[in-house]
């Protein structure tokens, strides 16, 4: 199974006092770091670890998940919970945790939502002058539809009035397609053109853009130039021609 040790995604802060020192949150471990939900497994588990030396107590919110323009957006929800809601670890303690579906999945589409995990403000001593980091994590959960899904992808290099260039991403299937990393490579060359790690999502329906690093040092190939992408994914390896184009 698959294991993610999160440390310090910090999405906000909570303020004990005014002063200058600041209290680092810990990190947890959460096996899986996805979930997929059907109608044939409306339920599914995960167990959060508390590897630290302090207790943790955090709270769970579920989120449907959407994307507009490359953008992600989080609205609130009511066809999924988890149990429970709040959790308290101990030092070295885990936790159980539930996620289960409350609505039927949608004919011909994934559906998406986020799990945030979201940590609790602890006691603090009446003495203590600073701020703590507060953690703030989320694993993408899926709802995957009757029929088979698959995501369908149309690549595009174009050329920016600037001259640098953007790679675009968009998912004509109707299943989502995460981006681990990619390289462009000339034709002719063995060493990539320009190689980028990255973790990105691209949802049904949606697109993404990167725009790629051209300077003095590594210039754009010119417009009409062939070049080989090469992507990891969540799915497969993908390896196609791409052509920039205006």
């Amino acid at each position: 199974m698959l294991k993610k040790i999160l440390k310090q995604a910090t999405c906000g802060l909570f303020f004990a006092l005014t002063g200058i020192n600041v209290l680092n949150a810990g990190a947890i471990g959460v096996t899986p770091v996805r979930v997929t939900l059907s109608a044939n497994q409306k339920v599914s588990a995960l167990t959060v670890t508390n590897p630290g030396t302090e207790p943790m107590s955090m709270q769970l919110e579920l989120m449907n998940w959407s994307q507009q323009e490359g953008e992600d957006i989080f609205t609130a929800t009511r066809d999924l919970l988890a149990n429970p809601p709040i959790i308290t670890l101990p030092p070295g303690g885990s936790q159980l945790i539930r996620v289960g579906l409350r609505r039927a999945p949608d004919m011909e589409r994934e559906l998406s939502y986020r799990l945030f995990l979201q940590q609790l403000p602890p006691p603090v001593s009446p003495d203590f002058q600073g701020a703590y980091m507060m953690m703030r994590i989320s694993l993408p959960v899926f709802i995957l539809p009757k029929v088979e899904t698959k995501p369908a992808l149309r690549w595009q290099l174009a050329q920016t009035p600037q001259g640098a260039l953007k790679l675009s991403l968009r998912n004509n299937g109707n299943a989502h397609i995460q981006i681990k990393n990619f390289k462009l490579s000339l034709l002719d060359k063995l060493q990539p053109w320009v190689t980028q790690q990255t973790s990105v999502y691209v949802l049904p329906g949606q697109s993404h853009d990167w725009l790629l690093p051209v300077n003095s040092e590594n210039p754009a190939p010119s417009l009409g130039t062939n070049l080989k992408l090469i992507a990891q994914t969540d799915a497969d390896n993908i390896e196609v021609k791409i052509k920039i184009v205006p």
